[in-house]
């Protein structure tokens, strides 16, 4: 009888085990846009020219009419010409001009989701000015920009070595005091992000603080972080052992970095390096997206959070993001290998309400 009971047992134990290891639908699989001049977006587009250039991006090329991703992120808003407003010539009322309403309806309406980072490492000392300035302004001011445009906001602060918390937690409460947090995901204006180090080796501090202040599942305040791509395209085992770093936290750093729930973060790849076509972009059968897909959708978490998986993939970066890199413009464009992968994965459109637990 009682061998009986414990056989039941086992076979539920496996049957949860089995159940809890199931791939996890990814959600999230979305690429920065920097736009044709190197992520300023000083210039309004000829939207005939733009489609031509990110046609690929509304059409994954394979007779669906899907697009090849279901988030665009603008990049980049400065954040003390936001703070105060600035307008000149690439600017109004602190917001690039190329950032308009005709390129977010462009992505919308293909069904996909439309954010605005502030920040990118070329602005850092920007952040600093502002968050010393008058956060709480500069978050008032990022939550009627999110409004005004529909669309959400990515705190992207990349100060590794003295981060103002303080000011950034100001700059957080600004904004949830005009927008709260949304677990629906249906209001877009209410998408609330940040950008973390690769691992939690670069911007420790400001990876400890969001773990515990606003990626807790308990009580989020943001809804997700990004682990952004490090300084070169990573191998497989790479990529994974930096994304791991954050679900294990980092108990020996002093203070200790704690666990971040797999649900609260997306992992990174570089869509183009170098000036040569990436598989990445053209070939998803020998892309890291590829390679790294069944780690997003079946790691584990340690510590925090119950469900199995990364939200999902994000790439750097559409268009041109620099002169050191290949642009993903005709006659390189990515249909075949992030575009691939949108199939490959079945990724939702539009994004759906993001996992919670």
């Amino acid at each position: 009888m009682h061998k009986a009971i414990v056989y039941v047992v086992s076979l539920s134990a496996l049957a949860l085990l089995m159940c809890s290891t199931a791939p996890a639908q990814m959600q999230i699989y979305g690429a920065w846009h920097c736009g044709s001049d190197y992520c300023t977006w000083a210039s309004v587009r000829n939207m005939t020219d733009f489609d031509t250039k990110n046609h690929w991006i509304i059409d994954r090329g394979d007779g669906s009419g899907l697009p090849s991703v279901n988030l665009v992120i603008l990049s980049f808003v400065q954040p003390l010409k936001l703070l105060n407003k600035t307008n000149d010539a690439g600017d109004v009322n602190g917001v690039p001009i190329g950032m308009n309403s005709a390129i977010v309806n462009y992505f919308t309406s293909h069904n996909i989701r439309v954010m605005l980072s502030i920040g990118g490492i070329t602005y850092t000392s920007f952040w600093d000015q502002a968050l010393s300035a008058n956060p709480t302004q500069l978050g008032l001011n990022a939550a009627a920009l999110a409004k005004s445009l529909g669309v959400g906001i990515e705190i992207d602060y990349e100060n590794s070595s003295s981060p103002n918390l303080t000011g950034l937690q100001a700059f957080v409460n600004a904004y949830r005091s005009q927008i709260p947090y949304d677990a629906t995901g249906a209001n877009p204006a209410a998408r609330l992000t940040i950008d973390l180090g690769a691992g939690d080796q670069w911007l420790t501090d400001i990876t400890r603080y969001a773990t515990v202040n606003w990626l807790n599942n308990a009580a989020p305040v943001l809804d997700y972080a990004n682990a952004m791509v490090p300084n070169k395209q990573p191998n497989t085992s790479g990529a994974e052992s930096n994304w791991q770093q954050h679900i294990d936290g980092k108990a020996n750093y002093a203070p200790p970095v704690p666990p971040l729930a797999p649900n609260r973060f997306t992992g990174s790849l570089y869509i183009v390096t170098g000036h040569n076509p990436a598989p990445e972009c053209n070939n998803f059968s020998a892309s890291l997206e590829n390679s790294t897909g069944s780690y997003v959708q079946t790691v584990a978490p340690n510590g925090a959070g119950t469900t199995h998986g990364l939200l999902g993939f994000m790439f750097w970066a559409a268009e041109c993001q620099g002169t050191h890199s290949i642009c993903t413009t005709p006659p390189n464009t990515c249909e075949a290998g992030a575009g691939a992968g949108a199939k490959t994965y079945n990724i939702p459109l539009p994004m759906p309400a993001l996992r919670q637990n």
